[in-house]
């Protein structure tokens, strides 16, 4: 998924300009949180959904501002599930595999619709 996305943006960091694309990108970052929180919460150990948005930013090298709304979509996503779910139930692994898929069909989407 994010091999597409940094296909999308390009093999050298973008301008700190908003993208066409913005909107993909924060439910992206949305997405990315919400699987962090519960990947982890279903037994999956270390920071792979986290290391996934730092390279989603590496590769949008985003102003100050922009940065901020992307790590607020972030933990907007990784906390709507902190608040719900205390141990890995089959609610949880049903809701990660809704994100898997969307997160899949938004990045595909997103290259195909303005890839390079």
């Amino acid at each position: 998924m994010l091999v597409a996305v940094a296909a999308i943006c390009g093999t050298a960091p973008a301008r700190a300009a908003e993208s066409p694309f913005e909107g993909q990108l924060l439910r992206l970052s949305e997405i990315l949180g919400s699987l962090h929180f519960l990947r982890n919460l279903c037994g999956e150990t270390g920071s792979t959904w986290r290391d996934r948005m730092e390279t989603l930013l590496e590769a949008e090298n985003p102003d100050a501002e922009r940065r901020a709304r992307f790590i607020a979509s972030f933990n907007r996503g990784y906390r709507a599930f902190e608040g719900s779910y205390g141990s890995c139930t089959p609610s949880a692994i049903s809701a990660i595999e809704r994100y898997m898929k969307e997160g899949a069909e938004l990045t595909k989407d997103t290259a195909v619709r303005f890839g390079n």
